[in-house]
Formats: structure tokens, sequence, C-alpha cells
């Protein structure tokens, strides 16, 4: 038969899904997993995303500009403006969610064969982005030490090479939480400034910021305007995730110019999910208020009481609705998996995401766990307990 490609091969699975046969298995025998592995809120999506879908007024349901329709863009662009980002629609590409506007950055930016520098752990996706784009990844090691904190200037500038074409970030960070300040992105901006490189960055969790801090875009650096592109997505700000529609933002026409022709391949993003994220931009302020403050009481809840389980820490997150947590066990992958197969406390177990595939490089993150406080409190609670009791009982303890 036929072989299966190179780049096949090279495909990673997803930390996030792969345990996912052992999770139907584990429901199949009477068992309640709680899901902490993925980051698909439990918050209700916005009224009024809703009912733009319910009230539309369409009797065909056509492709829209492979741009995304201008109405939406226009309001976007309003939107960005209200958080400090001065763009304009044309600036504005909509996509098949985020992971298509970075794919479509990555394609339009870099070569085969070129490097792009992201610090780690990182969204584990973007592994999977750059073999698409044939691209290599090029990890600076953030560590739990450290709060998961930019690592020094010196590490970055000791992985550039003339193969080097960009740096990528995510801010707030999945799967850490961690919240760059403004001094980190302009450290970024100063490298990006000096070697001519691209800046992305995944803004996704832009409205989940806590403990009164403050989230600067990459967008509002001076001095980088051709070198940043933003990527950003309604899945999370508004408890979307299956609208699969995101945004790729730039000030560099060029590049928008480049983008759109990966956009005219695919043809258009999805109609009716532009519609639904054109009605979500309606979304009143006390919607955020409230969401926020409910993801700030997970994040205490979950965090807090990680740190209670003997042999566990988990640095504190400053936004997202993830952190990561290194265990008291052998090896992460293993004991999720155990927990699934072999371990229930009151029928119930919990799902989590071994981080070893949010890194790239070999051997790290084998005793760390991903968590999304995604689930009501209540349920949270039962999960700690769960996973108090699972750490006990795992016969590969440290």
């Amino acid at each position: 038969m036929p072989g299966i490609s190179t780049k096949g091969h090279q495909m990673p699975e997803s930390p996030i899904r792969k345990l996912v046969p052992f999770a139907e298995k584990a429901k199949k025998a009477g068992k309640k997993v709680l899901h902490l592995n993925i980051g698909q809120p439990d918050i209700e999506s916005p009224k009024e995303a809703i009912d733009a879908v319910k009230n539309m007024d369409l009797n065909v349901i056509e492709y829209s500009h492979s741009a995304g329709f201008e109405s939406y863009r226009k309001g976007l662009a309003e939107y960005y403006r209200g958080v400090n980002i001065d763009v304009n629609f044309e600036q504005i590409m909509v996509t098949t969610g985020g992971s298509e506007a970075l794919l479509f950055a990555f394609m339009s930016c870099f070569n085969p064969g070129d490097e792009l520098i992201v610090p780690e752990p990182f969204y584990a996706n973007y592994n999977g982005f750059a073999v698409s784009a044939g691209i290599n990844v090029v990890p600076v090691p953030a560590t739990i030490d450290r709060g998961f904190a930019l690592p020094p200037v010196s590490e970055f500038e000791d992985k550039i090479t003339e193969k080097t074409k960009g740096i990528l970030i995510c801010n707030p960070g999945n799967p850490t939480g961690y919240l760059y300040s403004r001094d980190e992105l302009e450290t970024l901006r100063d490298i990006v400034k000096k070697h001519d490189l691209f800046l992305f960055a995944d803004e996704v969790y832009r409205e989940f910021v806590y403990d009164g801090e403050y989230h600067t875009s990459i967008m509002e650096l001076e001095g980088i305007e051709e070198n940043a592109v933003l990527v950003d997505s309604v899945s999370k700000r508004y408890s979307m995730c299956g609208a699969r529609i995101g945004a790729v933002v730039s000030r560099n026409q060029e590049l928008m110019s480049t983008m759109l022709k990966f956009g005219q391949a695919r043809l258009s993003p999805p109609t009716l999910a532009q519609i639904a994220a054109e009605g979500a931009l309606k979304t009143p302020k006390s919607y955020f208020e409230k969401v926020s403050r409910e993801y700030n009481d997970r994040r205490n809840l979950m965090v807090d009481g990680l740190n209670e389980i003997e042999g566990v820490r988990c640095p504190k997150p400053s936004g997202s609705f993830y952190c990561v947590a290194e265990l008291p066990v052998d090896n992460t992958e293993r004991f999720c998996q155990w927990m699934l197969e072999s371990f229930e406390y009151e029928n119930e177990t919990v799902m989590m995401a071994p981080c070893a595939g949010f890194y790239s490089t070999p051997g790290m993150g084998e005793k760390e766990v991903r968590i999304a406080y995604v689930l009501e409190k209540e349920s949270l609670k039962r999960a700690l307990k769960c996973l108090e009791e699972g750490i006990k009982a795992y016969p590969g303890k440290d």
C-alpha cells in the first residue's frame, strides 16, 4: 500500500486529547470523569451571540469575503481600539479559529527549515502548526522555579541563527497562565528590532487577567509595527470554542496580502459562526466582569488546593484559566493514564493533560500536568480530593 508522508509521521499527537480513549472507557465503566484536561469552559456563551444566529435573516448561507465579513472586521477594529490596539478593518483577517490564523501567519512568514523561537512550555498545537508549515521550533525553557517568567535575554540571543525568523509567545499563557509584563514585552521588542524578526503573540485569553494586573498587547509596542502579528479568537473570550472563528491582525500590509492568498485558497471562514461572533461584539462589560470574577475564584480554589497536597507545587498564574502543577510521581503521562484506567474515588476520577507534550525539549515536563480550571467550584473541590487520593494510591510515587 502507499506510504504515509514524512510530515504525517512527524505530526505530534495532542497531549490534551491523546488520553480520550481511556476517558471514554472509564465512562463506559460507570465512572464520572472530571475534565481538567481541556480548555472547554462551562460558562454560557453570551446571549447576544446566540440571538444573532437565532434571528438571522438569511435564505442562502453564502460565502463571505475571504478575509471575513467587512461588518465584522469593522466591529473587531472597534473592539481592539477599546483595548488600546489602534488598527483598521483592513489590518484584520478573520480565520477559522486562532489555529488557522497562526498557520496562515507561519506559512506567510517562513520558508521550510526556518526557525521559530518559543518560550516553553507552550500550547502543544504550536508543534503541530510548525510541522504543517515545515519550520523548526527552537525552545527557550521557562521554569516552574521562576514561575514560568520570560527567560533572560541572553538565552534568546544564544538561540538566534541565520535561520531564525520569529519569536512566538502566548500572553496570558497556555499552559502556564503566566502574564508577561510590559517590561518583558519591551525586552522581546528590543530583540525583535535588533535581529529584524517577526513577533507573534497569541492573545486569546486577554480578558482573563487577575490581581489588578493589566494586559499589554504586542500591538501597543512602538518600533515593531511591521514585525508584530497578533493571533486572536472568540473561543475563550466568549466561551464559543465550537464556533471556530479567529483573527490575525497586523499592520504589515505585505503580510496581510500574503495571508489573504491562503484565505482565498480555503474560500472563506464559516458564515454562521461569523454571525455569532459579530453578535458577540455587543456583549456587555458586565459579562466579562462576572466571568473574570468566577475564574479568579476558581483559580484561587484550584491553585491553593494543589499546593496543600503533599509533594505538589503550583505557581499562581495571573491570567487565562490554566495552571501547571508539578506532581510527586515518576511520570505524569503514566499517572494520568492510571487515574483513568485504574483509580476512582467515590466513583469519580480526574482527567488532566500531561505536560511533556507542551515542551519541545525531550525529557522536560515529565512530572508536570496542565490543569484547566473550567468547571464550577464544587466540581473543582471534588477533583482536588480525587487527585490527592490518587497521588496517595499511585504505585509510582516519587
